[in-house]
């Protein structure tokens, strides 16, 4: 750093893969499991959104999920696919901070919409006969707007910090654009700017992590005194495809924040890896896990496959 005296970039140059020898095999898999996760979000918005039966909280959610997992994983993975298979490893000043912005929004969004997901199932399981009156399309659709805001406005702060701090070098060691990265290719000490990230984390793994997982026990020991077999096993899957989601989502983040607490010095490879896992994974396991796992997304995509006649249900009223 001590060659570089410039206060301002015009662009980064990301230099995460440079170590690598296989970066083509690399980068088609990443290229491969970006398009899965197209495919597979872009299946369950369609079909929920073509389904009028569909249009209930937990389907809105799903698809608010879907979204986030888009945006989440678009930010990150088209960056990494440009370095190793097109061999750009330039990116622009402001196109690092906008990616950086949208990428961790959709962490955020993420973990916020999966702690809905939870409380609406707990809902469901604790309250039937007063869910429906409780859980509504249109206050299901204000706590999501009301995620965005918060991580819009929390994503700002750290946007202002990361286009305010001097840069040494244009440099970003990471494989893409995101808050850490960018903090660590400035000329200033980091530690201080790690604060308020420190502070979500602390949230989420003290706060967040824990209540969801409390949500599910309660969910557990309830479903254990349904009656019927058939509702048991319903609320059973639903439940497992919520966990698996959930831990797809933080078993990354908790591996690498206790190793790190517990005084494991993780190399830059290892460091890398952990947060490719942790941006391409969730989206990718989400939509299939609700593909195959939710009764009746499974039977619409079953439908489509076996090219039976598909009709949106607002439009069988006119046939």
């Amino acid at each position: 750093m001590a060659n570089y005296t410039v206060n301002n970039v015009d662009s980064f140059i990301i230099t995460g893969f440079d170590h690598l020898q296989n970066q083509k095999l690399l980068g088609f898999l990443i290229l491969i499991t970006y398009m899965l996760i197209l495919l597979g979000n872009g299946i369950n918005l369609f079909i929920i959104m073509i389904d009028r039966h569909l249009h209930k909280p937990m389907y809105i959610l799903i698809c608010n999920l879907a979204v986030v997992d888009i945006m989440f994983s678009s930010t990150c993975s088209t960056t990494m696919i440009s370095v190793l298979l097109a061999e750009i490893k330039t990116v622009s000043y402001y196109s690092c901070i906008s990616r950086m912005f949208f990428y961790h929004v959709g962490d955020f969004t993420e973990c916020m919409a999966l702690t809905l997901m939870a409380i609406d199932r707990l809902l469901a399981i604790r309250l039937p006969l007063r869910y429906h009156s409780i859980v509504t399309n249109s206050r299901t659709f204000l706590f999501i707007i009301l995620t965005w805001l918060i991580a819009f406005t929390l994503m700002v702060v750290l946007t202002l910090v990361v286009d305010n701090v001097p840069y040494c070098q244009p440099v970003i060691r990471y494989v893409f654009c995101d808050y850490p990265s960018m903090i660590r290719a400035a000329c200033v000490n980091p530690e201080p700017y790690f604060f308020l990230p420190a502070m979500i984390n602390l949230w989420w793994f003290c706060g967040l992590f824990p209540f969801v997982m409390c949500t599910y026990a309660v969910m557990a020991y309830s479903v254990t005194k349904l009656s019927s077999n058939s509702s048991r096993k319903q609320m059973i899957n639903t439940c497992l495809s919520h966990l698996i989601v959930l831990l797809s989502f933080y078993a990354p983040k908790l591996v690498s924040n206790l190793l790190t607490r517990i005084g494991v010095v993780l190399t830059l490879t290892e460091r890398n890896a952990i947060l490719i896992i942790a941006s391409l994974i969730p989206p990718l396991i989400n939509p299939t896990v609700y593909c195959t796992r939710t009764k009746e997304i499974r039977k619409r995509l079953a439908d489509v496959f076996l090219r039976k006649r598909v009709v949106p249900s607002h439009l069988k009223i006119l046939l």
